[in-house]
């Protein structure tokens, strides 16, 4: 119970602090009707959990103080809206300029994305090692890739599990066949969806044969005829 009554109090203080912005230890106890030790306990787990950060307020009379305000991290744990902001965005773009204007946006995020994603993927090792460079990006972006390897036909299976856009891509289409466009480019390799979440599938999934292999034994076979 104890430990119930600690999370409690500290969800108080981080609510509290979104709602009224930096607060001293003083101000807190007043608000929360516990002893300044109290309350300093609690701060003291958050600031380890990176939730909470301080800086020094130096007053016109007095000793200067510490006051406290919600860390990055603890921002993003309040919810957010910006999946559907961003589509009524794009909406109003393709209603103002057309639809063609809005799949130009999309192809220019897609060219982004490939400049970063070709700074981190080395062209020169083997599919497996890209493979996992490219399932580390998605996932920092919380696509949840898990990639597998059909060992009877040596294709790649690169399924993603969540989709952050998933609201943006149901309306717009082509924010999924930039996805793979950009997968065959950074890949160098032959990349099909077979399963899509904007259209009903329970995770995207694409399957991923490597290009360089082929052309390699297709060289081979026609060394062996000459």
């Amino acid at each position: 119970m104890k430990n119930d009554r600690s999370s409690s109090t500290r969800n108080q203080i981080l609510n509290m602090l979104k709602t009224k912005g930096s607060m001293t230890v003083g101000e807190m106890s007043v608000e929360l009707g516990i002893t300044e030790m109290a309350v300093r306990r609690h701060l003291s787990t958050l600031e380890r959990d990176d939730l909470i950060k301080s800086r020094l307020l130096r007053q016109s009379m007095g000793r200067p103080t510490n006051v406290y305000y919600l860390s990055e991290e603890a921002e993003n744990m309040f919810p957010k809206n910006y999946g559907d902001l961003s589509l009524e965005l794009l909406k109003d773009v393709e209603e103002l300029q057309g639809e063609h204007v809005v799949e130009e946006l999309f192809r220019r995020r897609k060219e982004r994305m490939e400049e970063s994603y070709q700074d981190l993927i080395t062209h020169d090792s083997d599919m497996e090692s890209k493979l996992e460079a490219l399932a580390r990006l998605q996932n920092e972006k919380g696509y949840m890739v898990e990639v597998k390897k059909d060992e009877d036909t040596g294709k790649y299976i690169f399924v993603e599990s969540n989709c952050p856009i998933s609201n943006v891509a149901r309306e717009y289409n082509v924010a999924c066949d930039c996805e793979k466009d950009l997968f065959k480019t950074v890949l160098k390799a032959d990349v099909n969806q077979e399963q899509c979440m904007a259209t009903g599938g329970d995770n995207c999934v694409y399957i991923i044969e490597d290009g360089k292999k082929d052309t390699k034994e297709k060289q081979e076979l026609e060394e062996e005829n000459e």
